[in-house]
């Protein structure tokens, strides 16, 4: 199949790259024209100079930062992807997006005559690595969907078909919320415990034995946080955005959600505090100034009190 990619960033360029592995000949854009031509170089395919070069292309994937990027894509770069394809065609956006812009762009398309399923992911760059990505599949084209499912099934370990257009991108933002709650309570816990002279690994180590156990637990606090490294991969923009969209989700809803929007100033906070590109494994540097990695715990002398080892709320910052 001819398939069109637009997006060749961290996740993007893996996943585009297994469209090739699977024979599968693609037509990519990058707003970094270079990396799309290095892509091309490297891969083979069709490094796209306008929207005509994916007229071919009865799938077009997005995999862009948010809505507002896929919608540019999509409808006014050089006049838009959308004015290139025949009627038929699929753009399938595996973006982070806003709901209510799936949505938007999906009325626009329709006019077209061009269908719109949204499958945003998760498994981070590890997954989209080796093809085992999570996918959450919304769309009110049964047939729109078929057509994607070639290209998403070599993406992905599990499809998920999630409901209406729009449901997939509400799925990714609430999974999110919830890995950005279990964070923060992790990163509160293990703060409360050095207090009481508990350390990092102790900690984990009960928790990933007990009622406790999360991903972040297991994963994110255990080869990130107490080791001090904060190389997931994922950048603190992008979970504070998906944060934030369950909030808006919640207020939409009309029901009490207090955690939600706890969680979503929170991550705010970290996000304007340390900056987008900070990896999200970092945010408890904008929350505390207590240490929350074993090096630090380790370096006070023996005898120490554990309030030794611990820098003081009002004195130094995370490192």
């Amino acid at each position: 199949m001819n398939v069109g990619f637009v997006g060749l960033g961290n996740m993007g360029w893996p996943m585009a790259r297994n469209l090739r592995h699977a024979g599968h000949r693609v037509v990519v854009h990058d707003a970094d024209t270079t990396r799309a031509a290095h892509f091309v170089e490297e891969f083979g395919g069709v490094a796209a100079g306008a929207p005509a070069d994916f007229a071919e292309t009865p799938v077009v994937v997005t995999m862009l930062p948010d809505g507002r990027a896929v919608a540019q894509a999509i409808l006014e770069w050089q006049g838009g992807i959308a004015a290139a394809l025949t009627p038929g065609s699929v753009v399938v956006d595996m973006s982070s997006s806003n709901p209510l812009d799936t949505r938007a762009l999906g009325g626009e398309l329709a006019q077209r005559g061009l269908g719109t399923v949204d499958a945003p992911v998760s498994g981070g760059i590890t997954r989209a690595d080796s093809g085992s990505l999570t996918i959450m599949v919304g769309g009110d084209d049964v047939q729109a969907i078929e057509r994607a499912e070639p290209v998403l099934n070599v993406l992905a370990a599990r499809l998920f078909r999630t409901g209406p257009l729009g449901s997939g991108h509400a799925m990714k933002a609430l999974n999110n919320y919830c890995g950005a709650t279990s964070y923060a309570a992790t990163a509160e816990a293990l703060a409360i415990g050095q207090h009481f002279g508990l350390r990092g690994e102790v900690m984990l180590d009960v928790l990933n034995a007990a009622s406790g156990r999360s991903f972040n637990t297991e994963v994110v606090f255990k080869d990130e946080v107490v080791p001090g490294r904060y190389a997931s991969g994922f950048a603190l923009a992008l979970l504070a955005k998906d944060v934030g969209i369950a909030a808006s989700l919640a207020a939409s809803s009309g029901l009490e959600a207090p955690v939600c929007g706890l969680v979503s100033r929170r991550w705010s906070q970290a996000l304007e505090e340390l900056g987008p590109t900070t990896d999200h494994s970092a945010a408890h540097k904008a929350w505390w100034s207590v240490a929350l990695t074993d090096r630090e715990s380790a370096a006070a002398a023996p005898g120490d009190s554990a309030e030794a080892a611990v820098p003081a709320a009002d004195d130094a910052r995370m490192s």
